[in-house]
């Protein structure tokens, strides 16, 4: 019962994204929400496993011991394609601290999510996603936008949640404290 009460409020909150290039057309990107925990305060990430949009297969629990950036993601959402060349540069600019980064395409059209990968330089992995149903395993920290971001911890725990799209300095700041702990 919870899962679906958490699948119909993501998906009504899905509804909410723009389909414009801007990232000011939508009231979720605008209204989002951030939440930084404190180490005591952090959940453990569930499993996240799954295909890949590109091919092969994705597993979190294969990268305990990096800091690792989760972007749930989808080609016609505007405040995701304003974001995914913040994400790009903070990957670059962060992966010699042993940090990852994976999107979850949600909702999409995987032949119009590879378009929006390459469009934007995106170079590290993606689930594929067309159900959204991996959001629902996020219940204690759960992405309740489209774009949502998270950032894993070493350890394994949720440390940050973003529910809007985010610009590089707001982004690399969190990364680069988390890395550092």
């Amino acid at each position: 019962m919870r899962r679906l009460v958490l699948l119909v409020a993501l998906l009504a909150l899905l509804g909410g994204c723009s389909s414009g290039a801007s990232s000011s057309g939508s009231a979720t990107a605008k209204s989002g929400q951030t939440a930084i925990f404190a180490v005591a305060q952090r959940h453990p990430a569930p499993k996240l496993a799954g295909e890949l949009l590109e091919g092969g297969s994705y597993d979190l629990s294969q990268h305990r011991g990096e800091v690792v950036v989760v972007n749930f993601w989808a080609s016609w959402c505007g405040p995701c394609r304003a974001e995914a060349p913040e994400l790009a540069a903070v990957a670059e600019a962060t992966k010699d601290q042993r940090v990852s980064f994976v999107g979850i395409d949600i909702r999409d059209d995987r032949d119009k999510a590879k378009a929006f990968v390459e469009r934007y330089g995106l170079t590290y992995p993606s689930l594929f996603d067309p159900a959204g149903s991996t959001a629902l395993d996020f219940a204690k920290v759960p992405p309740t936008a489209i774009p949502s971001t998270l950032i894993v911890d070493r350890q394994g725990r949720i440390a940050a949640l973003y529910t809007r799209a985010l610009v590089r300095e707001d982004l690399e700041s969190a990364v680069r404290k988390v890395a550092a702990e």
